[in-house]
């Protein structure tokens, strides 16, 4: 398929696709790290397995994606075309009448292919994948996913037991010097340790498992006076606990971010829907519509914040290009919160900034592809230059006074 296009743009496709991918892979990875660390601290706290934290990351991962791939994207290109500017391979393609439109085209094919990504994730994939994430998340605070019993502490199970084990080995499958203590509505008691045991599920009632004790010792008290508790000593004794009920998850879509594309029309156009329902669902609509328009823009970004002035490697539009990306993403956020509680509309909270920043966008492209010498963020790097100097003399080495002052010292001064 590549051999349908021409060498030029299979160039630009290469110096494109790996930034792009390594970027991609970064922003996701940082994301996630960020977020794994929570989620194993929030596991350990629940008592729930291991495994459960990888699921819950497993869910988050087309929210993480939805992100990094706009910031993938941008600094891709930028790398590209910065990569072609610094070695003076893009004044060459100039120079045979390449014009920007036209090198961009390749960019503009990889855009497209990523906002159709971008769209299946954000109005489809997404919501469900964030339902599963709080579906985990109140599992795991119920206990549905079977909350492991904490080592040296008294864990109490269906109101009327108290148990208390030493060591815990294979998961949680074998427990060592376990204490249990179980009273009834009679007011009789059982005092019972023993040296190990393990928890077995029952076919017949899914709601009470077995606790089967090996080699201890029972002690029942029955709660009258004068009357001498009862001693008995076992080889193995089943103790049945029941487990508590567990409220059954609520249906998808009590948070509007987990409505899909037509959940998200029917209800924002519904008159007979309640107006904070209608708000919320609209802002909701609007706040992922505009992240997505936005895509269409970052190859005019990228391209006018790689071309550094003639002469220079200043590295300062990769990091410009990033803080504009992320301040759009909060300003969106901010006018999401905003617009979800009725307080403006969302026009107002995402489409007047959103055409202020394809103005600016759209006027820096400008002057990089059609003025000549045009530069879009000259000033700034003017200023950076400045800075960049005079931080350097604070940190140069001072020579003693009477010291020869180095020849290439003076020449740069005189220069």
């Amino acid at each position: 398929m590549l051999n349908f296009f021409p060498s030029i743009d299979r160039y630009i496709l290469r110096l494109t696709i790996v930034p792009m991918l390594g970027v991609f892979a970064l922003a996701a990875s940082l994301l996630m790290l960020d977020k794994m660390l929570r989620l194993f601290d929030f596991v350990a706290v629940e008592g729930g397995p291991v495994g459960v934290v990888f699921k819950m990351l497993g869910a988050l991962i087309p929210e993480y994606a939805s992100l990094a791939i706009p910031l993938g994207l941008l600094l891709g290109v930028l790398l590209a075309f910065r990569k072609l500017a610094t070695s003076s391979e893009l004044d060459t393609m100039r120079a045979v009448g390449l014009s920007y439109n036209r090198l961009l085209r390749m960019p503009y094919l990889i855009t497209l292919i990523l906002t159709a990504i971008n769209i299946a994730l954000v109005f489809y994939v997404q919501p469900v994948s964030r339902y599963y994430y709080e579906q985990l998340n109140y599992d795991l605070r119920s206990g549905a996913l079977g909350a492991s019993i904490k080592v040296g502490e008294f864990t109490t199970l269906a109101d009327r037991m108290a148990l208390r084990i030493e060591e815990s080995e294979d998961d949680g499958r074998r427990l060592i010097g376990i204490f249990a203590r179980v009273a009834n509505q009679k007011g009789q008691v059982l005092s019972i340790s023993a040296r190990e045991g393990a928890f077995l599920a029952t076919r017949d009632n899914p709601d009470t498992i077995i606790l089967r004790l090996t080699e201890g010792t029972i002690i029942q008290d029955t709660g009258m006076r004068g009357q001498t508790p009862r001693v008995l000593s076992f080889s193995r004794h089943d103790l049945p606990i029941d487990l508590p009920a567990i409220e059954k998850f609520r249906s998808r879509g009590d948070d509007t971010r987990e409505f899909i594309l037509p959940e998200l029309l029917k209800i924002g156009w519904n008159r007979d829907v309640a107006s904070d329902q209608r708000d919320a669902s609209v802002a909701s609509f609007n706040f992922r519509l505009v992240e997505i328009v936005m895509m269409l823009l970052m190859p005019l970004l990228a391209v006018a914040l790689a071309i550094p002035p003639k002469r220079s490697t200043s590295a300062l539009g990769v990091f410009v290009s990033i803080v504009m990306v992320v301040a759009y993403h909060k300003i969106n956020q901010y006018g999401e919160d905003v617009a979800s509680i009725g307080l403006l509309d969302p026009v107002l909270a995402f489409w007047v900034p959103f055409v202020l920043f394809a103005g600016l966008i759209l006027w820096m492209y400008y002057r990089v592809a059609y003025v000549p010498g045009g530069q879009a963020i000259g000033a700034l790097e003017m200023a950076f230059a400045k800075a960049g100097k005079r931080i350097g003399k604070l940190f140069r080495r001072r020579r003693p006074k009477g010291y020869p002052a180095d020849p290439d010292d003076t020449e740069a001064q005189q220069a």
